[in-house]
């Protein structure tokens, strides 16, 4: 096998792919860019994908002995569970900023266990981070622009996750690599 491709495990990929499609729904809804599509509307498949089958993922992940990913989808289960059952229900402001800065720790926290992963792993965790940051932040403030700037950050973050799960099944290359003689990265 090619070092510069990663094989991914299935509960990996699987994980990735639910985490990359509920973020990158969740975050275009909360750019605007698409006309009467709001982040609220990607509740259900938060709920169920982001939420039910994450979590699952996650379960999986723990009986087979892979503690960080095991961790990382099963808590982002619960927190795509719990904002899409919860989303439209009429929650303060402010009650939404302390919640997604709440989250945003555990992003944070995500982030920081991935460091040896490279790019698609804590890439896509520092990503979240800093969507739910701005998300937060934008909420307690009332500042709609930090809200959309949050959900594109939650866009990328989603299309990270979804080429890291798709290049894992293609057999796509995803490792940056240093070239002879070069400091900047190379795509492999």
């Amino acid at each position: 096998m090619d070092n510069d491709v990663a094989a991914g495990n299935s509960t990996s990929t699987l994980g990735h792919l639910a985490l990359g499609l509920t973020l990158l729904a969740f975050g275009l809804g909360g750019t605007g860019v698409i006309d009467n599509v709001a982040a609220a509307d990607a509740a259900g498949l938060a709920t169920w994908v982001g939420g039910v089958a994450l979590f699952l993922v996650g379960m999986l992940a723990l009986r087979a002995g892979d503690k960080g990913e095991g961790t990382a989808f099963a808590a982002l289960g619960a927190f795509w569970f719990t904002w899409g059952t919860a989303a439209g229900g009429g929650a303060s402001a402010d009650a939404v900023g302390v919640f997604m800065l709440l989250w945003a720790l555990l992003a944070l926290t995500l982030t920081m266990a991935a460091s040896g992963s490279g790019l698609f792993g804590q890439g896509v965790y520092g990503l979240l981070f800093v969507a739910l940051l701005l998300l937060g932040i934008g909420a307690l403030a009332d500042n709609g622009g930090l809200g959309k700037a949050g959900g594109w950050v939650a866009a990328v973050a989603g299309l990270v996750a979804w080429y890291g799960a798709t290049a894992a099944v293609a057999g796509w290359p995803m490792a940056f690599r240093r070239t002879a003689g070069t400091s900047a990265p190379a795509a492999g």
